[in-house]
């Protein structure tokens, strides 16, 4: 494995930025992943940066939208990897896309392993390991034979009109346990 082809970003200084400033340095990280992909599809067209992503992903090639969404809560929270890992991972995905035969291949394929590894010198990591408790919140609790379960909102509407769910663990039926009046009014 080769060194990682963007140099790293300062820790201390990326603690120290405030929320706008964040932003601009990752607007700046994708700017100079995407001139290194120019030197290999000089015609790749300049993605579009959003910070409009909820839930537990961290990032995503949006090519009807013609650019990248990225998390700016997993963003604030895992600063440094969230730069050195997820806005190369997203530019790779871009870069695939728009080579020959592009939107044929798998997203995580040998063509996008290959840009991770020879382009962006990194190990093609096909998620992250960013802690989600706080950026997906699961705030309805269900309980099996040996845990319990947080459920979305849209988990438990679903799971309230029939649907069933097993734990992986124990294969028993989840059964939602009722907030008690103490947990309403916290």
């Amino acid at each position: 494995m080769m060194a990682p082809a963007l140099p790293s970003p300062d820790p201390a200084r990326l603690d120290a930025l405030d929320r706008k400033a964040l932003h601009r340095a990752l607007i700046d990280r994708v700017e100079a992943a995407w001139r290194l992909c120019l030197e290999v599809h000089p015609a790749l067209p300049r993605p579009t940066v959003w910070l409009d992503l909820r839930g537990k992903s961290a990032g995503q090639a949006h090519f009807g939208r013609g650019g990248l969404r990225f998390n700016p809560l997993l963003l604030e929270e895992n600063r440094l990897a969230f730069l050195v890992e997820v806005v190369p991972h997203e530019m790779a995905h871009w870069l695939v896309h728009h080579l020959e035969d592009g939107e044929r291949v798998r997203p995580h394929g040998r063509e996008w392993q290959t840009v991770m590894r020879r382009l962006f010198g990194l190990a093609p990591r096909t998620t992250h390991r960013f802690d989600t408790d706080r950026a997906s919140p699961a705030p309805y609790r269900y309980r099996c034979g040996c845990r319990e379960h947080g459920f979305t909102a849209r988990r438990h509407a679903l799971a309230r009109k029939g649907s069933r769910y097993r734990c992986r663990h124990c294969a028993q039926t989840l059964v939602y346990c009722a907030r008690s009046a103490l947990e309403k009014t916290i």
